[in-house]
């Protein structure tokens, strides 16, 4: 005969596990806010209507809207008579990969035509980047990786929880607003032999502060003396100056002398696709076979983290890109984002010199992309913030992109009021 199990004994244990299960996530703390992010969010919960939101690292046309780009309309007309809602490979659109590589290598690379390039569509830049650094980690698991003095904040956060090691180089300069270049080549040539560095191609994230095409030659040299790797993000092809080729210019010149580079694509901004996540990673090999070796293992990266890359990003990106007529309506629409921001820097710079600032600020017009790295402090901003409901990073960082000819007069007034005892 069965023995039953007293009714109180029964409820013990079943008490003791409700206090074991309640008490599995009691050790978990909120997470810190991100710093880019919390932005908005504070800027979203002030009622004050001449408010200004200069943090989000999105495109907002001339009356702060957000923009859906013509050709991408012409896209999505096109993408809907032909719906399709399969699968795509591991690996992603073949199309658009095929077409997001020649933005990067050229339309006659060698390297193209020669299969020498393993390529896979990616979770727009974060994505790229992160793929690509758990394939560090897997295949070079001693290595470790120099990120730029400042950087965007969520590379420290990609290549941390893919393990690898992080390192600094010099990069920008404070009291010039420019690039720290002999600070920076001093870095690259005290660096191990074959190490791994991640570059932005250009506009970088948050200065605004590119090298020289003279400099660039000088620091791919320097990187084949030493045996280093470059790793290229490039967010911003085409947004920076307007010009795709002038913007891949970095990776061009690495390519002449011959590295096998990394790099990580994104159409966020150029086209305009934030919310599609639709972007490319990329690694030059020595040939044909290498590079079919590298792809698969980036395709098993790929697998676990989310099997294989949404569909319809990479139908409106590999339709603009592979019909003549709309590529070209889209350089014209990526160079006119890319000219209003540039007046917008103008703009800005002129308005606060006007008001008789003693401080230069030729920097707002030597910087170039979506940022300005305004040089205030975090004390300027928490005022800018406080008596003129302006929003920003407290690192001083400016998106042009939230400066229109509305606020831009409003802005440099404020702008003026925190600096000018400094």
């Amino acid at each position: 005969m069965a023995l039953r199990t007293p009714i109180t004994k029964r409820f013990i244990s079943s008490s003791h596990a409700s206090r074991s299960i309640s008490s599995w996530w009691k050790h978990v703390d909120p997470a810190p806010k991100d710093p880019i992010l919390g932005v908005t969010e504070a800027f979203l919960a002030d009622p004050h209507p001449d408010k200004v939101n200069v943090g989000v690292g999105a495109y907002r046309d001339d009356n702060g809207k957000p923009v859906v780009l013509d050709c991408v309309r012409e896209a999505e007309r096109r993408i809907a008579g032909n719906l399709n809602m399969e699968y795509l490979p591991m690996g992603g659109s073949n199309k658009m990969v095929e077409e997001t590589l020649k933005l990067a290598y050229g339309d006659d690379s060698d390297l193209i035509k020669d299969k020498r390039i393993a390529a896979i569509q990616a979770l727009s830049g974060t994505g790229a980047c992160r793929i690509f650094a758990d394939f560090q980690k897997r295949f070079s698991p001693d290595s470790q990786i120099y990120i730029p003095v400042p950087t965007w904040s969520n590379h420290h956060n990609i290549w941390r929880d893919a393990n690898v090691p992080q390192r600094t180089f010099h990069y920008y300069h404070p009291e010039s607003k420019g690039l720290d270049f002999a600070a920076l080549m001093d870095d690259v040539k005290n660096a191990p032999n074959g190490s791994f560095f991640l570059l932005h191609a250009c506009a970088h994230n948050p200065t605004g502060v590119d090298p020289t095409v003279e400099q660039w030659k000088e620091i791919s040299y320097q990187f084949k003396v030493k045996g280093h790797f470059a790793f290229f993000d490039m967010a911003y092809q085409g947004f920076a100056s307007g010009d795709p080729e002038r913007d891949a210019k970095s990776i061009r010149i690495f390519l002449e002398d011959g590295h096998l580079i990394g790099c990580s694509q994104s159409y966020a901004k150029n086209m305009g696709l934030y919310g599609q996540r639709v972007g490319c990673l990329s690694l030059v090999c020595e040939d044909e076979k290498q590079a079919v070796a590298v792809k698969s293992q980036l395709q098993q990266l790929a697998r676990p983290m989310y099997s294989n890359p949404p569909v319809h990003g990479a139908l409106i990106v590999s339709t603009i890109l592979g019909d003549p007529d709309l590529k070209q309506l889209w350089l014209k629409e990526v160079k006119g984002m890319a000219d209003r921001i540039i007046g917008m820097r103008t703009s800005l710079r002129e308005n606060i010199e006007k008001l008789g600032s003693t401080l230069s600020w030729e920097h707002i017009t030597n910087q170039i992309g979506m940022f300005c790295y305004s040089g205030m402090t975090p004390e300027q901003v928490d005022r800018l913030t406080k008596e003129f409901h302006i929003y920003m990073t407290r690192n001083g960082r400016i998106s042009m992109a939230g400066v229109t000819s509305g606020n831009v007069e409003y802005l440099a007034k404020a702008i003026h009021e925190v600096t000018k005892a400094a």
